[in-house]
């Protein structure tokens, strides 16, 4: 039995069909479709939505904007179901770019099915294709291939056949998941052929949860029970497991300290008396005094980015060594490692079988509650500054943290705030904080915030984002109105790019070109540019205020609850007050040779800094 379909209509009736199931709970995959029509897909995949209205199409502001909605849909539901994000020709495909590299870093599952010029070619070249000399098998799509997973161009009707199984086969991988683009020349999206029924039949993915080798397990039990001073690392793979009560029981029977990357913060409660918090640059003093001492790390469901490790020199103790629990062998095997290939859930509820009757040292265990008490009267202090007008970062985040519910979302990506936030935000639920540090894409916040909310409508999602990230892209707002998905965003407004304008002037380059302000014949160094983002957020159909204190924040807070729609208030915070690192460096290169003394300066105590990297061999 054959079905007479065009190509465009055939894929959508694939994906209709596409259902993931994992510990018995089956669902749909796909929860619809974001884009923009343009030439090169909308007598094509425009018409097959058109005729297919259960496969939900979204109008977006920008294409960037809908992969990082769909992203953010995606993480949310811990990378169990995803969104189709489309595109015409030319620019609309080439702005999926960031997005697409985003997914794929952060390991999230999102289908590109960007528009593509003739296969047939005989009237080339059409608007907004990229010529090349020396070859017709390229156009601007190809700049999907290094930022994806799966790439594929159809040339032909039939070719989806074998294309679509294995693009849902990388999508739905646990380990190899990210951003899958399917290359559609527009003649093609249009064209007909009797696909089999067979194609269109109802089709469930298992999501397995790998068990690791048996000898491999023994042995990291093995390393545990030998250890003194073991230290858990927490990374995303742990909430995607939904291993964080496994995690948490753990803890809780051995007393080893659990410390958390950016995509694992959440997987303990901030209150959980293992719960050292983050680690790394932006990490806690406690969790990076004992990353330095431990002589055991276990590694579970992280990726070890230069952030988690201090750009290798968090872990300073001789005779360390790592335990790397993952899906991902690529990962496991990272800083030489005792590979344990394996689901982490799996893997610590086997740990707490294999581990009855070992704990820390009451010593141990001593050090870590000192270390969270002074932690927590830390946060305390930052919370309650009472710093200006303008107020400090860090109580904008205290006023909105205790805020907001138990359930609700904190999301955020870039700037200053991904730091401050990593140390400060006390979380209270696996997916109560939404991070994109793998790629830290300034515009993903607003954007991903929508989709956050479409994964979950019963939880309030509270959108952090700096000046210069929202007017990046801060266009989705219409969006969010026009689908009736409520956002509560917080712009903060520091004047500039606060977080490489701190950077800058720790590199000795005084804050150079990051801080937003007239042109004067000595250069950017005029009066500050005023912008009136209440007025903006206004233009684009939110509710929007200004606070200027604490108490006008916390006030605009409370009067949000009460809103229809996305509401948005803007407080201005003061550039020079920051929340200070803590046990911790980052590698950014200063200048060899300099005629500026600040730089000079900087690059000596670079060089200082870099002589306890490691290489783990």
């Amino acid at each position: 039995m054959t079905r007479r379909l065009t190509t465009a209509q055939a894929i959508l009736k694939f994906l209709g069909q596409q259902y993931v199931e994992r510990d018995g709970h089956e669902h749909r995959f796909f929860a619809g479709c974001f884009g923009i029509f343009g030439h090169g897909n909308v007598a094509g995949i425009g018409e097959a939505l058109l005729e297919d209205p259960g496969f939900r199409y979204y109008l977006c502001r920008n294409e960037q904007a809908a992969v990082h909605t769909a992203a953010g849909f995606a993480k949310m539901s811990n990378r169990l179901r995803a969104m189709v994000t489309i595109s015409s020709i030319g620019p609309g495909a080439t702005n999926m770019i960031t997005g697409a590299a985003a997914a794929t870093i952060n390991r999230v599952p999102v289908l590109l099915l960007p528009g593509d010029i003739f296969a047939r070619r005989n009237v080339a070249p059409v608007l907004q294709q990229l010529e090349s000399p020396s070859s017709q098998d390229v156009s601007v799509n190809d700049c999907f291939k290094p930022v994806s997973r799966y790439w594929d161009r159809i040339y032909r009707p039939e070719q989806i056949l074998t294309a679509l199984p294995e693009a849902m086969r990388l999508l739905t991988s646990p380990a190899d998941t990210g951003a899958v683009t399917l290359a559609l020349p527009q003649d093609v999206q249009a064209e007909a052929f009797d696909y089999p029924e067979a194609l269109f039949a109802k089709r469930v993915w298992l999501i397995q949860r790998p068990r690791g080798d048996a000898e491999i397990f023994r042995r990291a039990v093995e390393w545990i029970r030998g250890a003194r001073q073991p230290l858990i690392v927490a990374g995303g793979g742990v909430i995607y497991s939904e291993a964080t009560e496994a995690l948490a029981r753990l803890a809780a029977q051995t007393g080893i300290p659990v410390t958390e990357t950016q995509a694992g913060k959440g997987s303990l409660r901030y209150d959980h008396p293992q719960a050292l918090g983050a680690i790394g640059v932006t990490g806690t003093p406690g969790a990076n005094i004992l990353a330095r001492e431990a002589d055991l790390v276990i590694g579970i469901g992280t990726r070890y980015s230069d952030f988690t490790t201090a750009s290798k020199t968090a872990f300073q103790n001789p005779a360390v060594r790592f335990v790397n629990i993952n899906v991902a062998e690529f990962d496991a095997y990272k800083h030489s490692a005792l590979p344990l290939v394996a689901d982490a859930r799996v893997v610590l509820e086997g740990l707490a079988a294999a581990l009855e009757g070992w704990r820390v040292s009451s010593q141990y265990s001593e050090r870590i509650a000192r270390y969270r008490a002074e932690w927590e009267q830390e946060v305390d202090r930052i919370y309650d500054l009472r710093h200006g007008p303008p107020i400090s970062q860090g109580e904008v985040i205290g006023v909105v943290n205790r805020f907001s519910g138990p359930r609700d979302v904190v999301v955020n990506a870039a700037g200053t705030m991904p730091g401050d936030l990593h140390k400060l935000w006390r979380t209270r639920d696996p997916k109560g904080y939404h991070m994109e540090y793998g790629y830290s894409t300034m515009g993903y916040e607003i954007a991903a915030g929508l989709g956050i909310k479409m994964a979950d409508p019963s939880r309030e999602v509270y959108v952090l984002v700096g000046d210069g990230s929202y007017l990046m892209m801060a266009q989705e707002i219409i969006t969010s109105v026009q689908e009736g998905y409520k956002l509560n965003i917080v712009v903060v407004d520091n004047h500039g790019f606060s977080s490489i304008g701190g950077l800058s002037r720790a590199c000795g380059c005084g804050g150079f070109g990051t801080e937003y302000r007239r042109r004067t014949e000595t250069g950017l160094d005029g009066e500050r540019l005023a912008v009136d983002f209440v007025a903006n957020a206004a233009s684009l159909g939110a509710h929007a205020v200004r606070a200027r204190t604490r108490e006008e924040l916390a006030g605009a807070l409370a009067a949000m609850r009460s809103h229809d729609r996305t509401s948005v208030v803007v407080v201005e915070t003061d550039i020079d007050q920051r929340v200070p690192g803590y046990e911790s460096w980052w590698d950014v290169p200063v200048a060899e040779v300099s005629e500026v003394e600040s730089v000079r300066a900087a690059r000596s105590q670079y060089e200082e800094a870099r002589k306890k990297e490691r290489w783990f061999l």
